[in-house]
């Protein structure tokens, strides 16, 4: 959508949340009103209400939003002091608190009106009359509670949330992708599948894997794995648990102590569990002097690191409490980064080319505005993205700068895959680094005997293997590619007299590397069909007597019916299609 659309719906958005908050206060005049942002696909405001809202009061207040928009209505705008704004919001407690802080910030104060029907802090960016709302093109969506500013201090409001869009189509359209997304939920299929569980006496947020989720996970990270170690990487192994003097001495302590698991032992010692890996691996370099021709030094550890999210924040696999890394890092000379950062661009396109996915490169940058956000001085920062910039245009990349997207340690590419419902996911990404080499004294002796820093690259292929598998258990719907799949094949015998045939089929499967399971005729051969085919595995094998003569399967695809093949023929043709990951 070109940005002047995108302006004018946002205009749009905006408008809307106000008639919300007229259609609130016409049921509950005196409710208490909060605030009302647009977000992406719509917009909500939070309000202070004498009961507790249920769905039918959505409707009616869609009823009057809808009346006051065809009332025609001016929205007009006005500045006003600190003492008129009081006045003005001197029974909304939580205006006033704006009010306050946006005087002793020095920031102008705007009021904008909605016809005589509605008056809000506000400071703009909305229709200028009703009429260029689309009557069709909205509907309120849902009901949540949302803490005042996000904080378990104060009050608990009631959010409604609205969708929006310029047509009625387009709502129609967003409805549907909806549904369809609803039905691929990576939490429904990961249940349905038998992937994963959460349990209560573990904790949210804390993913516990069955043994096809884990079969899923070793899959994808030893895919990752055999493209690093053809490029010389090399495996090493950390704690996970550290003393908080490592993570001070990184520069983490100081950003993200507030999201840090922390652990006193008895004698008073502080630890937290790691919330990254990076300067556990500069520790490793650090142990012994490296001349420059041993550089550069690859290493690579799938592991976990532990972040504390608040409860609220949690989502199925998309923000968890452990997350699983298939963390990597170079040290090298700053001549030697750039090759290694093609190094890792290449894995990563062959890694999501067997996904079937197309990439765009955000060139994640720093923003020069707010430099005490970042480590480094601001030279060392134009090297490191001058550097970004040359790559992606030898590399005639789909790329786009994203200023303000850098870690706090240097800039990144970050690489953007589209799923089956064309929504756009941060996939991998790989991160220079000049600064943690400086606090750590990282170095390498030099071909003239002097002492020379080196730089280090930080590269996560699937970043966290959780969020990783809810993209592509979602954009598959859970019906994995056949090399993927954690069951290749399923062995099903038409009745009792055909289990040991069955049997034999199903290790004749396994002894030439295919994933198979036997469902022997417990019950109707029907339900057993049913059964394998909700659990989305790739090919059903059915075997009676005549495959038992013949030495064969009848094959069930996701295509359809096959036909008979002989055992030998359907062993070659899984195995090619799992040998070139065929989508």
């Amino acid at each position: 959508m070109p940005d002047s659309a995108n302006a004018s719906l946002d205009r749009i958005r905006h408008s809307l949340a106000h008639l919300l908050a007229a259609a609130v206060l016409k049921e509950f005049p005196d409710a208490k009103l909060a605030i009302g942002p647009t977000i992406e696909n719509g917009f909500y405001y939070d309000f202070l209400l004498p009961r507790s809202l249920a769905p039918d009061d959505l409707a009616k207040f869609e009823k009057t939003m809808r009346s006051l928009a065809a009332q025609n209505l001016p929205f007009k705008g006005e500045s006003v002091t600190p003492g008129e704004a009081r006045a003005l919001f001197k029974d909304q407690p939580f205006k006033l608190e704006l009010v306050e802080e946006f005087a002793k910030a020095g920031n102008k104060l705007t009021v904008y009106r909605t016809g005589d029907a509605f008056m809000d802090l506000c400071r703009g960016g909305h229709v200028e009359n009703t009429e260029e709302i689309p009557a069709e093109g909205f509907k309120l969506d849902k009901i949540a509670g949302a803490y005042w500013r996000g904080s378990e201090k104060n009050p608990m409001l009631q959010r409604i949330y609205g969708i929006a869009f310029e047509s009625k189509k387009a709502l129609d359209d967003f409805l549907a992708l909806r549904e369809e997304a609803e039905q691929r939920d990576h939490r429904k299929l990961g249940e349905r599948l038998d992937l994963f569980t959460f349990s209560d006496l573990v904790g949210p947020g804390l993913p516990l894997w069955t043994p096809r989720g884990t079969l899923l996970r070793d899959i994808l990270d030893k895919f990752v794995w055999e493209l690093r170690e053809k490029r010389g990487y090399v495996r090493v192994d950390i704690p996970h648990i550290t003393k908080r003097g490592l993570y001070e001495k990184s520069g983490h302590w100081e950003k993200y102590k507030d999201d840090l698991f922390r652990i006193k032992t008895r004698e008073g010692h502080e630890f937290a569990m790691k919330p990254m890996n990076c300067p556990h691996h500069a520790q490793i370099y650090a142990r012994r002097p490296w001349s420059y021709r041993e550089l550069p030094q690859r290493y690579a550890s799938t592991t976990k690191v532990y972040r504390d999210e608040q409860s609220g924040e949690l989502a199925g696999l998309t923000r968890v409490l452990a997350i699983t890394q298939d963390d990597a890092h170079v040290f090298c000379r700053e001549t030697q980064a750039k090759g290694e950062f093609i190094k890792i661009w290449d894995i990563v396109h062959e890694f999501y080319g067997a996904f079937g996915f197309a990439l765009r490169v955000r060139l994640s940058l720093h923003d020069p505005a707010h430099p005490e956000k970042y480590l480094g001085d601001a030279a060392r920062w134009k090297t490191a993205e001058d550097m970004l910039r040359e790559i992606a245009r030898e590399k005639k990349a789909d790329a786009f700068e994203g200023v303000g997207e850098a870690a706090f340690y240097g800039p990144k590419l970050d690489f953007m895959a589209k799923d089956a419902l064309g929504r756009e996911h941060q996939v991998a990404t790989i991160q220079l680094d000049m600064n943690m080499p400086e606090r750590f004294d990282l170095a390498c002796t030099n071909e003239k005997g002097g002492r020379e820093r080196i730089v280090m690259i930080h590269a996560a292929i699937m970043g966290s293997i959780e969020r990783f598998l809810a993209v592509i258990i979602e954009h598959y719907a859970g019906a994995f590619p056949t090399w993927l799949a954690p069951v290749q094949a399923a062995v099903l015998p038409v009745s009792d007299k055909s289990n040991e045939y069955g049997s034999s089929v199903c290790a004749a499967l396994a002894a030439a590397g295919i994933r198979a399971e036997l469902s022997e005729a417990d019950e109707s051969l029907g339900k057993r069909i049913r059964e394998a085919k909700l659990m989305k595995i790739p090919y059903l094998l059915v075997v009676g007597e005549k495959e038992q003569k013949d030495g064969a399967v009848a094959v069930q695809s996701r295509k359809g019916d096959e036909g008979a093949a002989a055992l030998e023929d359907f062993i070659k043709k899984i195995r090619k299609e799992a040998e070139i990951k065929a989508i």
